[in-house]
C-alpha cells in the first residue's frame, strides 16, 4: 500500500496526470489538419510527383511547430482569442475584411470535407444522398448536445483513427531506398502545377483556421502559463502527427499510383485506385482514415468558424453554452454546414475544383494572419515578457516571405509561359 500511495504522489505521477488534464487543443488542431482537402492534395502529391515532394514536409514541420507554439503562448499569456486580439489591434474594419476571406475559405474547406464523407462511404456502397445527411446531423447533434469534454474526448479518439494511414502505406510497399533519396535529393521544379501543389500543401499544413482553432481551445480549456511546458509537449506531438500521416499519404499513393502511371483527382480516387496495387484491404483502411478525417474536420472547421467570428465581434460562443445563450455562434454554425452539404448534394459541382483551389487559398490568406501574429507576439503590451525570440522571429518572417513568393510565382507562371510562346525566348 505505502509503494501505491509512493507511486501516486511522485512527482512523475502528478506529471503525467497533468500532461493528460493539458492535453487536447494541440493534438486536435494537429489532426484536424489532415483533413479531407489535406488527404487530397497529399494524394494528388504522390500521385503526380511520386517521392519528389516529401522533402516539402520538414520545413513544413519546422514552420508549423514555431506558428503553433505561438498561438499557444498568445493564448496563454493573454487569455484571450486570436481573433480578439486582430480586433483589438488592427481595429474592426481590418478584422472583417481578413474574415470575409476567411469565411469564405472556410466554407469551401467544410464542403470539402463532406465532399471526403461522400467519396468515402461511396466506397462501401453508401450513397452521398444518405452518408452526407446523416453525417451533418451528428456533426450537429454533437456541438448542441455535447460539451467540450466530451467532444474533445471524441476528437482525440479519430485522432489516433488517422494513424490508420501508416498501415496503408506499409501495404503499399514502398521503396525505401528512393523514399530515402527523394528526402535527402530533392528535385524541385518550377512549373505552375507544381508550384501550386507546393503551395497546398503548405497551405493545407499550416491552415488560416487552425491559428484561430488553437488559441480558443487554449482559452476554452483554461490553460494557464503554469500549464505550458505540458500544453507544449501536445503542440508537438500534435505537429508530428501532422507530418507523419501527411508522409505516409504521400509514399501510399506514389508507391502506387504514380508507379503505375495511375491520374486521381481526389481522395476518394486514391482509395478506389489503390486496390489493385496494395490489395482491398489497403483500399478500405485509406477509405475509411478519409471518413474519420472528413467527418473529424467536419465539425471542427465550422466550430473554428464560429468561434473566431463571435470572439471578434464580441458575441457569446462555445458548445458549453446552450443554443439560446450563444444564437449567433449556433446560427453560423449550422449555416456553414448547410451551406456546405448543398454544395455537395447539388449536381455536378466542381468539387475538385474547390478541394484544390481552397487550399491554395488557405495560403494565400495564411500571410495575413501570420502578419499580424507576429506583430502582436512581439508586442510588450500585449505579450510582457514573453515575446519571440530570434529564431521564433526568422522561422515566421521566412515562412510568410515564402508563402508570398510561391503565391506570386504560382499566379504568374502562366503569364511567363505565355509571354515565352509569344516571344519564343
Amino acid at each position: 500500500m505505502r509503494i501505491i500511495e509512493n507511486i501516486k504522489n511522485s512527482p512523475a505521477t502528478r506529471n503525467v496526470l497533468m500532461f493528460l488534464a493539458i492535453l487536447g487543443p494541440g493534438i486536435v488542431t494537429g489532426s484536424v489538419d489532415n483533413d479531407a482537402g489535406g488527404i487530397t492534395t497529399y494524394s494528388v502529391a504522390g500521385a503526380l510527383y511520386g517521392y519528389n515532394l516529401l522533402w516539402t514536409l520538414g520545413p513544413a514541420f519546422v514552420a508549423l511547430l514555431v506558428i503553433q507554439e505561438m498561438n499557444l503562448r498568445m493564448g496563454v499569456i493573454t487569455g484571450k482569442g486570436l481573433a480578439d486580439l486582430i480586433r483589438e489591434n488592427f481595429g474592426v474594419k481590418v478584422t472583417a475584411f481578413i474574415f470575409l476571406g476567411l469565411i469564405v475559405a472556410d466554407i469551401g474547406n467544410t464542403a470539402t470535407e463532406f465532399a471526403g464523407v461522400a467519396g468515402s462511404m461511396a466506397i462501401f456502397g453508401v450513397s452521398k444522398y444518405l452518408s452526407v445527411p446523416l453525417t451533418a446531423a451528428a456533426v450537429w447533434v454533437l456541438a448542441t448536445k455535447g460539451n467540450y469534454k466530451i467532444a474533445e474526448r471524441i476528437f482525440l479518439f479519430f485522432s489516433f483513427c488517422l494513424l490508420f494511414y501508416i498501415i496503408s502505406a506499409v501495404m503499399a510497399k514502398p521503396d525505401w531506398h528512393e523514399v530515402g533519396a527523394a528526402i535527402i535529393h530533392p528535385r524541385a521544379q518550377f512549373g505552375g502545377e507544381y508550384l501550386s501543389i507546393v503551395l497546398g500543401i503548405i497551405g493545407t499544413t499550416i491552415a488560416p483556421w487552425m491559428q484561430f482553432y488553437m488559441q480558443s481551445a487554449v482559452i476554452e480549456k483554461g490553460i494557464t502559463i503554469k500549464d505550458y511546458k505540458f500544453a507544449l509537449i501536445d503542440v508537438v506531438i500534435g505537429c508530428t502527427a501532422t507530418i507523419v500521416v501527411a508522409f505516409f499519404i504521400m509514399i501510399a499513393c506514389a508507391a502506387t499510383l504514380n508507379k503505375n502511371g495511375v491520374v486521381i483527382k481526389e481522395a476518394s480516387d486514391a482509395a478506389l485506385a489503390l486496390q489493385p496495387f496494395a490489395g482491398v484491404l489497403a483500399s478500405q483502411v485509406f477509405a475509411f482514415g478519409l471518413f474519420i478525417a472528413s467527418a473529424f474536420s467536419a465539425t471542427i472547421l465550422p466550430l473554428a468558424t464560429a468561434f473566431y467570428v463571435c470572439e471578434a465581434f464580441g458575441f457569446e460562443a462555445g458548445i458549453d453554452k446552450r443554443v439560446d445563450e450563444a444564437p449567433q455562434f449556433y446560427w453560423l454554425f449550422g449555416s456553414i454546414i448547410a451551406v456546405a452539404v448543398g454544395i455537395i448534394l447539388w449536381p455536378n459541382a466542381p468539387l475538385i475544383a474547390i478541394t484544390i483551389w481552397t487550399q491554395v487559398i488557405n495560403a494565400m490568406l495564411l500571410p495575413v494572419v501570420l502578419l499580424s501574429m507576429i506583430y502582436m507576439v512581439n508586442s510588450p503590451y500585449v505579450m510582457g515578457t514573453y515575446v519571440n525570440n530570434k529564431f521564433q522571429n526568422f522561422v515566421g518572417w521566412a515562412t510568410t516571405i515564402v508563402l508570398i513568393a510561391l503565391t506570386g510565382m504560382m499566379l504568374l507562371s502562366p503569364l511567363w509561359a505565355l509571354l515565352r510562346k509569344t516571344f519564343s525566348f
